[in-house]
């Protein structure tokens, strides 16, 4: 099976890896990562994105391993829509976080209007940090959680328990 995803992945965190495995659970993956000029775009919030080949490397990092223990082959491309690669006719499955399962379901509009089969879009659900809220890029970059979900030292005290 080819599994496609896509995003900004700026930084990587555990939600994300929880998307990673799924897709490697599914088949071959191929990412799709939003180019300098459509990330913007694309995010919810207005932050910096790190540059696209500072991104890349680090995805590159994060996927490896997880092929290598799946048995499975993966591929970056650059995205530069936001309907990215899965639109095309190779793909079999779009692995999706909750508020992006309309964009797969847009996707598969897209790929009905060129006489290609729907994908089989794969939810996953977010991964929570240990304050109760989601994990997100925008918030590790706020500094107040790590890449796992784990409140920074200054967040501490706030209304949730320290990390253990």
């Amino acid at each position: 099976m080819n599994v496609a995803l896509g995003g900004t992945f700026d930084p990587v965190h555990d939600g994300h890896r929880k998307l990673f495995e799924r897709a490697f659970e599914l088949g071959d993956v191929t990412v799709g990562l939003t180019s300098d000029e459509l990330a913007p775009q694309t995010r919810h919030v207005d932050r910096y994105v790190r540059p696209y080949e500072r991104r890349k490397r680090d995805l590159e990092t994060e996927l490896a391993p997880l092929a290598e223990e799946y048995g499975r082959e993966f591929e970056i491309r650059e995205l530069t829509e936001p309907t990215g690669i899965a639109v095309e006719p190779q793909f079999d499955a779009l692995v999706v976080s909750p508020e992006t399962k309309s964009g797969g379901e847009r996707i598969n509009d897209i790929r009905a209007e060129r006489g290609y089969e729907p994908l089989d879009i794969v939810v996953v659900d977010h991964v929570e940090a240990d304050d109760g809220d989601l994990i997100s890029s925008t918030r590790i970059v706020a500094g107040e959680i790590d890449e796992h979900g784990n409140l920074t030292p200054d967040r501490e005290g706030r209304g949730a328990a320290p990390p253990e």
